[in-house]
């Protein structure tokens, strides 16, 4: 069984007021591994690799997830 690396996550700056509820968190701390999680479920930790995480915010950049269409 591998050890689980000590993720340092982060919120973006608009969800660290105490006013807004749940975030996404996202680590960039340990090298070529990416780790995303939902605030109010820290235990259920997603990961990907640096290219992974290139690929999925371009596409979130171009639009590719877009709920209100």
């Amino acid at each position: 069984m591998s050890e689980i690396p000590e993720f340092e996550f982060f919120s973006a700056a608009a969800c660290r007021d105490k006013k807004v509820g749940n975030c996404p968190q996202v680590a960039v701390n340990v090298p070529g591994t990416v780790a995303l999680r939902d605030s109010e479920r820290p235990d259920t930790i997603v990961t990907m690799t640096s290219e992974q995480w290139v690929t999925l915010t371009a596409a979130v950049k171009a639009g590719e997830f877009d709920l209100s269409a």
